[in-house]
């Protein structure tokens, strides 16, 4: 006869769980002491970009206001260059006057004047400014305000304009004053 032989048959999920109970012990000791090391390499980490972060904000607070230093510091004494340019045209407005109070010659004075305001706007076409030409040109609103409209005496008039009351100029080819003109109608 058979002898019977027992088999014991154990649960697969109990011997899994005795198992993992047993192996996980020694590492959860090795995996704490490998999160405390990784934990301390992200702490520093942290510090390191907090630092650089709060390093860059004062940078970037420094440069602000450096920037904003030298920009009240250009509004403050940015038209130098132009009103330094302009006295020596002041002198000679000076000498002029001078010579209208001395002069028995009218011709004289006249070309002095003519000659101050040759430098002066020589000057001005040195910084981009340019005078805007009005005569027998069509109205462009771009360039010109009508101050005035008169009837034109022909057809070929209309739409022109017809005398400059105040020059008009451009800067660099941006208009800074437009021109007062009459229009013919």
């Amino acid at each position: 006869m058979k002898e019977n032989k027992e088999i014991k048959i154990e649960d697969p999920e109990e011997e899994k769980k005795q198992t993992d109970e047993v192996s996980t012990e020694p590492a959860d000791k090795e995996t704490s002491q490998e999160d405390k090391s990784e934990l301390d390499i992200a702490n520093e980490k942290i510090a390191e970009l907090n630092d650089k972060y709060l390093r860059q904000v004062a940078e970037f607070d420094n440069y602000r206001r450096r920037v904003m230093k030298e920009k009240a510091e250009l509004i403050l004494n940015g038209g130098e260059k132009v009103l330094t340019a302009l006295l020596p045209v002041i002198d000679d407005l000076e000498r002029a006057q001078q010579q209208i109070n001395q002069a028995t010659e009218l011709a004289a004075v006249k070309e002095g004047v003519d000659l101050i305001i040759d430098k002066f706007m020589k000057y001005l076409k040195s910084q981009g400014v340019e005078p805007i030409d009005t005569k027998d040109k069509d109205f462009d609103v771009n360039y010109h305000e009508a101050v005035t409209m008169i009837p034109s005496l022909n057809e070929e008039q209309k739409g022109k304009v017809v005398d400059c009351i105040n020059k008009g100029y451009t800067l660099n080819d941006k208009v800074i004053r437009f021109a007062k003109v009459v229009v013919a109608n």
